[in-house]
């Protein structure tokens, strides 16, 4: 007779996901932030264990660093709404749109993971987050040298102080429509800011 319990247990170990075991992470760093979630508490989520959580990311930093190259790379659509030949007004205020809509879409994962991981209090992790937070800064501002360069810098620092408020309302709890408000009121602003120049 065969113990069917052991012979489960026998042969190749189950594949390691790598995908769904950043997406389960991920989902718990942008609820709960760098912080609040714990290495046991990513390893369960993860359907591995603490141990192999370390031999597969080397520790929870580069773990969350994973996430956020990750997050910052797919989140928002940045090169097709910056697409070069676009008035840049109307581009940055559709950015400032689409930010505003994904930041309220999950009520489990509001705002913006970056932005918010830039805000952390553990000094590590919150320096990766703001490596990404100053590479978004620089993509704006690179996209408005074209046809702005005079302007630049100062939109670009603009569109950051705005999208990490709309990022911060948004895990307060504020509606989509509300923020969607606060990014066209953003736009004229970015508009009238671009006409000086």
């Amino acid at each position: 007779m065969v113990d069917k319990d052991k012979s489960k247990s026998r042969g190749r170990p189950r594949q390691f996901d790598r995908d769904a075991a950043l997406d389960q992470a991920q989902a718990l760093f942008h609820a709960y932030g760098y912080e609040g979630v714990g290495v046991a508490a990513l390893a369960e989520a993860m359907s591995i264990n603490p141990p192999s959580l370390y031999a597969a990311f080397g520790s929870k930093a580069e773990l969350f660093e994973e996430v956020l190259g990750r997050y910052a790379r797919s989140a928002l659509p940045v090169d097709e709404l910056l697409a070069s030949g676009c008035d840049p007004a109307r581009a940055l205020t559709r950015l400032l749109r689409e930010a505003a809509t994904i930041y309220a879409a999950d009520p489990q994962a509001p705002g913006c993971l970056v932005l918010e991981g830039a805000r952390g209090a553990d000094r590590q992790a919150a320096g990766l987050a703001c490596t990404w937070k100053a590479a978004s800064r620089e993509r704006v501002r690179d996209y408005l040298r074209q046809a702005h360069p005079g302007q630049a810098d100062v939109v670009a620092d603009y569109m950051v102080a705005i999208m990490s408020g709309m990022s911060a309302d948004a895990r307060g709890g504020m509606p989509v429509a509300r923020l969607i408000a606060v990014a066209d009121m953003a736009g004229l602003a970015v508009e009238a800011m671009l006409a000086r120049g």
